[in-house]
Parts: C-alpha cells; sequence; structure tokens
C-alpha cells in the first residue's frame, strides 16, 4: 500500500462518514497580532483549525477531515533514526462539538484494522493483536480517563484481540496502558483548547508476536521504538489561559491525528520511515551518488531537502531571522551532510524526485519547483565556500580538546571559541554544537550568546551614521564622546599591530564602552613588553600627529581596491563607507583611491574628526595597553584606555 493510498483511504472513510474534505493549510502559520505562543510553522494537525476547537463556527460544518503539513524541528538533533523527521503529514478528522470519545475511537480501530475493500470503507488491514493503547492516568488537574480505557477495552474483547481483559494498573499484562500527562495529555501552548488523548501503537516489528505486554514491557518498547504510534486521539475538554486551565469548553471537540510516514512505515512493514515509499527514490539516490555513504548522513539530508522543498513552496526564504532562519539552518546542514558523504549530485536536483511524488497532492511544488531548486542552489553556493573552511578550523580547535572518555564530563568550546568560529569564518552555532557532538564535546552556547551580543562589529553598521554593535553608551543612534574616540583608537590600534606583529594580526572583535576599549585580533603568541611598547608609540604618534578622519562612500569593489581593511566572509551592500585616517582621496568615477593614509577600514562610524581629540580637553591623555591576554587558541584579547 503506497502511501498516497493511505492518504486517499483516510479521506475516503472520514468523508462516507459525514466528515468535510479540507485542503492543508500553509506550513506558514499567519502573522496575527496579540497571539502568544505564536509558532512559525504550523507543527500539529489541528493547529489551523484552533478558533473553530475554541467554538467558531466552520463554514463546513462540525465534521472535517483533512493531510495537513506540518514542520518541527524541536528534535532536530534525532532525525535521522527510525522514526524522527522535521516535515511531516498529520491525517486528521475533527469533530467540532458533534461526535466525541467512543465514535472517535471506534472509527480509529476501524479504519486502523478494516480489510474492507469498499470505496469508504477501506481501511488499513493492521493486525489488531499487535496494536498497544495508551490513556491518561490522571492527576492533580484532571481525572483518569477511565472512559477511553473502558471504551478500548469493550472493543477488544468484541474483537477477540488477545489480552483485551489485562488489566495493567494491577500489574497484568494486557493492551491498554494508562500513562501520565507527558505521555497522554495534548495541549498547544499555555493557551487555547487541551485535554486527555489516546495513543494506538503498533508493534511494526512483531516483537511481542501479538500477545499482551506489561506496561513496563511497553514502555521498554516503546523507547526502542519496537513499538511506534501511528494514531492518537485528543479529546479537547478543556481550555487553559496562561498555563491554567479555566474551565470546561462549552463543545467538547475530538483532534484525531495520523502521522501519514508513521502509517507508512507499518504499512509497507519496514522499521524506519527512510525505508518507507516517501522516501525510497531520494535515498536510493544519494547512495547511488555519495562515495562515502553513511546511513544517518543521508537521512538527514533526504529529510531536509524535503523540508526545504515545501518551506520554500510555502513563500519562505533563507535568511538569518525567523522562518527564514530554520530554513536556512536546514539546509546547511544538509549540506554539511552531503559533503562528509562526498556526495556528487547536487542537492537541489533532488527537488525533482520530491516534485515528482507530490505532483497530485501538492501541486505547487511541482509547478514551483524551477524556483525552489533556485534557492536551494544559491543557499548551497554561498555556504559551501564557507563551509569548507569552517571544518578545518573546527578540527583544529577540536584536536585542542582533551576528550574525557572515562566518565561523563565532555572538553568545552568556549563561547569566545564558539564566537571566533562564526565571526572569522561564519560558522553557524548549530553547526559547531553539531559537529562538537560528534567529537564527544560540549560547547558553552550562553556564552557564545554573550559574546555574539558583545561583539557585533562595528563595520556591521555599513553606510548609516547610527551606531550599533560592539559599542555602548549610545541613546538613540547618539554615542557618548568617549566612546567615539575609542572608536577611533581601535582603527589606529589595528594598524599599529599589523604594522608590529605582521598582516596576519587582523581583528576578531571588538567591545567599547566609555571607560575602555577591547579588542580581540588573531595572533598565536602572548605579546611581549618591547611589542606592546611599540603598538603604543605608535598610536599616540598618529594622536599626536594631529591626522584628519574622512569618510568616503564606494562601490564596494573600489573599496577593495584602495587595500580598506574588512571582516572575512561579512556581508556588505553595494556601496560601502570608508573611513580613513591621514591621507587623501584621489582620482575620480573607477579611478578613485585612498593615498597615503595611516589606517583605512569598511565602517559605520562615527568618528572623531581629528586624533588630536583622543588626547583629552587638555591635550595630556595617552593611548595605554592595560591588559593583553589569550581568549582562545591563536586570539589574543587588548584591554586599552585614553588617560
Amino acid at each position: 500500500m503506497t502511501s498516497t493510498d493511505i492518504r486517499s483511504r483516510f479521506l475516503e472513510f472520514f468523508k462516507k462518514r459525514g466528515h468535510a474534505v479540507i485542503p492543508s493549510a500553509s506550513l506558514v502559520t499567519p502573522n496575527e497580532k496579540g497571539i502568544t505562543n505564536a509558532t512559525l510553522f504550523n507543527t500539529a494537525g489541528m493547529q489551523p483549525l484552533v478558533p473553530f476547537l475554541l467554538g467558531k463556527v466552520h463554514p463546513l460544518g462540525q465534521r472535517l477531515v483533512d493531510a495537513q503539513k506540518c514542520l518541527r524541528t524541536v528534535d532536530i538533533d534525532d532525525v535521522g533514526d527510525r522514526t524522527h523527521g522535521t516535515f511531516f503529514e498529520m491525517l486528521g478528522n475533527w469533530s467540532l462539538g458533534d461526535y466525541f470519545k467512543k465514535e472517535a475511537i471506534h472509527w480509529s480501530y476501524e479504519f486502523l484494522t478494516s480489510k474492507s475493500e469498499d470505496i469508504g470503507n477501506r481501511g488499513l488491514g493492521l493486525d489488531p493483536n499487535r496494536l498497544y493503547v495508551t490513556v491518561f492516568e490522571g492527576d492533580t488537574i484532571a481525572s483518569r480517563d477511565e472512559e477511553a480505557a473502558s471504551i478500548w477495552k469493550d472493543i477488544f474483547m468484541k474483537n477477540d484481540v488477545l489480552g483485551a481483559q489485562g488489566d495493567t494498573r494491577l500489574g497484568q499484562a494486557g493492551k491498554v496502558f494508562y500513562l501520565p500527562a507527558a505521555n497522554n495529555w495534548w495541549e498547544a501552548g499555555d493557551n487555547g483548547p487541551c485535554g486527555p488523548d489516546t495513543e494506538m501503537y503498533y508493534d511494526v516489528k512483531n516483537v511481542f508476536g501479538g500477545r499482551p505486554i506489561t506496561r513496563d514491557q511497553f514502555i521498554q518498547a516503546d523507547v526502542a521504538r519496537d513499538v511506534v504510534e501511528v494514531w492518537n486521539d485528543v479529546f479537547m475538554q478543556y481550555e487553559k489561559k496562561d498555563g491554567k486551565i479555566i474551565g470546561n469548553l462549552p463543545k467538547p471537540s475530538v483532534d484525531t491525528g495520523a502521522g501519514l510516514e508513521r502509517l507508512t512505515m507499518a504499512l509497507q512493514d519496514v522499521d524506519n520511515i527512510y525505508d518507507t515509499d516517501l522516501f525510497r527514490s531520494v535515498m536510493s539516490a544519494l547512495k547511488k551518488n555519495s562515495r562515502h555513504f553513511d546511513l544517518k548522513s543521508a537521512r538527514i539530508i533526504s529529510d531536509h531537502i524535503r523540508s526545504a522543498t515545501f518551506l520554500i513552496g510555502d513563500g519562505v526564504t533563507p535568511s538569518n531571522t525567523d522562518r527564514g532562519y530554520i530554513l536556512r539552518r536546514l539546509l546547511r546542514r544538509a549540506i554539511r551532510y552531503a559533503k562528509s558523504i562526498d556526495l556528487s549530485v547536487h542537492l537541489h536536483d533532488l527537488v525533482d524526485i520530491y516534485a515528482e511524488s507530490y505532483k497530485n497532492i501538492y501541486p505547487n511544488i511541482f509547478s514551483d519547483k524551477h524556483q525552489i531548486k533556485t534557492e536551494i542552489r544559491g543557499e548551497s553556493e554561498k555556504f559551501e565556500r564557507t563551509l569548507e573552511v569552517g571544518i578545518k578550523e573546527f578540527g583544529k580547535l577540536a584536536t585542542t580538546k582533551k576528550v574525557n572518555t572515562g566518565d561523563t564530563t565532555r572538553s568545552s568550546i568556549t563561547g569566545t571559541e564558539a564566537f571566533l568560529l562564526f565571526s572569522s569564518y561564519g560558522f553557524p552555532i548549530d553547526m559547531t554544537v553539531d559537529l562538537a557532538k560528534e567529537n564527544n564535546l560540549a560547547v558553552d552556547v550562553a556564552g557564545f550568546n554573550e559574546e555574539f551580543k558583545e561583539h557585533q562589529d562595528l563595520s556591521r553598521s555599513g553606510a548609516e551614521k547610527k551606531f550599533k554593535g560592539g559599542l555602548e553608551g549610545t541613546t538613540d543612534g547618539h554615542a557618548d564622546p568617549m566612546v567615539v574616540r575609542y572608536h577611533t583608537a581601535t582603527h589606529l590600534l589595528h594598524q599599529a599591530l599589523r604594522e608590529v606583529l605582521g598582516d596576519t594580526a587582523t581583528q576578531k572583535g571588538s567591545n567599547i564602552t566609555p571607560e575602555r576599549l577591547r579588542f580581540d585580533l588573531s595572533h598565536g603568541a602572548k605579546m611581549t613588553e618591547e611589542e606592546k611598547k611599540k603598538v603604543e608609540d605608535i598610536v599616540n604618534e598618529q594622536i599626536l600627529a594631529a591626522l584628519p578622519v574622512k569618510n568616503v562612500i564606494l562601490p564596494k569593489n573600489l573599496a577593495e581596491k584602495t587595500g580598506a581593511l574588512h571582516l572575512f566572509g561579512e556581508k556588505y551592500d553595494d556601496d560601502v563607507s570608508v573611513y580613513f585616517i591621514g591621507g587623501n582621496l584621489i582620482g575620480s568615477g573607477d579611478t578613485q583611491t585612498i593615498d597615503g593614509a595611516f589606517s583605512k577600514e569598511f565602517c559605520g562610524g562615527p568618528h572623531v574628526e581629528n586624533t588630536k581629540e583622543l588626547s583629552g580637553p587638555e591635550g595630556k591623555w595617552h593611548f595605554k595597553i592595560q591588559k593583553e591576554e589569550a581568549v582562545a587558541q591563536g586570539v589574543r584579547r587588548i584591554k586599552a584606555i585614553l588617560s
């Protein structure tokens, strides 16, 4: 039975039982104001229908059925095992204040096990003896769901299912298990409908041969993925507001969900979703075209490219924020794993396979495949250049870390080291975390976030006249006068360091406050006292020389030809702002260049107008290095003041 057969049988079955077939909503959730706990994507089949589950009248009636596109990244680290993916389809039938537990459970069982070939009555024909069921055990918030348990036991007894009469609460072997809210309670966050659920599991490998088992055996089998959840009936009885149940819903509703991927796995007699027809062709292409095939890597690639295909099909494009960031993260992970297996085909060409298989269900995937492929190709070309250098640098870093294999302690990549991979090589933090796990290393993500906040580089402000990024002491875009002085001092310091230590001494980050400047640079050894003194002298000479500080906006290619310093891997606009200290702009048009400057850098400013301002109101201040220290392998940090 193909995945297409399963989807169509499901819709036909519930259509015959009075349900109106509705199309899938977009993966992208609406940007409605005032929604608490809003998500970027639809993560469950019920999400687009929440207003109707809360009482709003649906134009097509009280009984609905659909196949809803969903995306979840909360389990992204588990993708590549037998059952986890990011994109999936949720088959759902809905009662909006109409039928409740009895009908929902009976129809679930009937569809799962029916072997009828009549249109509208055709089910999946699963072996009922291999089904196991869970219900809510109750807690201080809501009582045990004895009603659902009783309905199930009655169904099993009438159909001569083995173990129908077992009472798992008393330690007996059986088919119905009582589990806590973590397993059998559904809610979409702190606000909205909620209630107990009953879940159906199938012994996909027939480990138990259809016999009854104890609660502990079931839990162990669930963890081992020997039994896999294939259906879930949620009974919307209550309403939550700000995390608390505020009462019963005026009309209890039913939200039934069946993951198409896991159902297909059960019906095609395989023990993982990647061996189903939903992925089989792509997995085959990956195996055929990789020089170092790895099963987990191939699964991650096939999942992430499918997710990216549907995201782009629903209007998402790669970016560094919100939905675009999720898409970018998925694509970059796929690119990294493609590189690890030495894939000889382009990732965007896999879109053709998915477009063909889904063209009759989601036609836009086929009609928009050129645009989808263009987006994936563009992101791949952009990131592959970064990836090669970043992986090499990560490898150097990883070899310096001592891995503890005798206990649970792992060596850690510091926040500064993770940030330097990001700022210097464009290496995303989630990629660092992924690689670290593979190398038994931990990452100080909190430290990275702190560094990220502090070290937004000055040049990020482009041609804007407002200050933002690594500078403190600013209000409404206007910088504190001392911050402006220290900003200009960092330019003098950067050039002085290059003169003393060589051109490899490049900026890795900066942070400026009204009290001091902090400057990180690439350098493999501790600076000697003599080197520090030379740097101080050079900076103070430029201050004493009273050099003018000038700004010019140039096309990016011309700005680069002037020799102005800029960050490796940084993204700049077509026109960039260049600040130069001393010297003059000469030439015109395409021949413009900067001649005789002590320092020239891509930067958005602001700066002092003349270096003499760094000597203070009375002309008595001097530039002094207070501290020079290591913060990561090959990176030194300087703290300096004007006083």
